[in-house]
């Protein structure tokens, strides 16, 4: 992580990378048998509270902008207690956030859908929380790479969240805009064929449907959320549909 800031953070964050090698972090190594679930609920709110520090303090937006995720997933009493004790660890400095990330990685595998689905939690609370300013550019970026994402992925999932939270507050939302942002959505151009946009469609439900990332480790209490992004993904084949007449 600290390679993002050129040579200076590099050097520190190798130090760091040491210290926490030599076994000083403050927090042990999570058992080899860590549910996958845990592992993925606890890491989703230390890395929101690690990237909220990541310019050396944490603003009222931040705090907020982890309220509203939080309140999105719908979280019972006892896992908002949870998620905070996560991202006040995610604050510290003895946070070991490489370690966390290879371990969630590894135990995902082949699953990059529920690694999307972490990143795009990230990406939302850093966007509401300071706008993505700063070093917290630099560390979502990295974060990105360390899951196997690239560049070009983040971008589009940033101008995604955007045109999301602009059309949000549009009223009545431009309709050449949501056309827009529903091929950004499926992730195709205007000038495709019907039959991608059925197979972009199909392709994007298949990769977030609840049920499906549910079973492949996703923490049910952040099922609500995976139901909203099929239902935006939905939509978004709606209002396609009905541009062009497909049926």
């Amino acid at each position: 992580m600290g390679a993002a800031f050129g040579l200076p953070g590099a050097i520190v964050g190798a130090v760091v990378g040491h210290t926490f090698d030599e076994g000083v972090a403050g927090r042990p190594d999570p058992p080899a048998g860590e549910p996958l679930g845990d592992l993925i609920f606890e890491t989703t709110f230390a890395v929101m509270g690690f990237l909220a520090k990541a310019d050396g303090r944490v603003s009222e937006a931040e705090i907020e902008a982890a309220r509203g995720v939080m309140r999105a997933l719908r979280l019972g009493e006892a896992d908002v207690q949870r998620a905070i004790r996560a991202y006040r660890w995610g604050k510290t400095p003895e946070y070991p956030v490489d370690e966390r990330l290879a371990a969630l990685k590894a135990r995902c595998g082949t699953r990059q859908d529920v690694l999307r689905f972490f990143l795009e939690v990230q990406m939302r609370a850093a966007l509401s929380g300071n706008g993505l300013t700063g070093p917290v550019r630099p560390l979502v970026s990295a974060i990105a790479d360390r899951l196997g994402f690239s560049s070009q992925y983040v971008a589009h999932l940033e101008s995604w969240l955007r045109e999301e939270a602009s059309a949000a507050n549009q009223t009545p939302p431009d309709a050449a805009k949501r056309l827009a942002r529903a091929y950004s959505t499926l992730g195709i151009s205007v000038d495709c064929s019907d039959a991608d946009v059925k197979k972009a469609y199909r392709r994007q439900m298949s990769e977030n449907h609840p049920d499906k990332l549910l079973a492949r480790g996703l923490p049910e209490s952040m099922q609500d959320m995976a139901k909203e992004t099929t239902q935006r993904i939905r939509e978004a084949y709606e209002t396609i549909c009905r541009a062009r007449g497909i049926r």
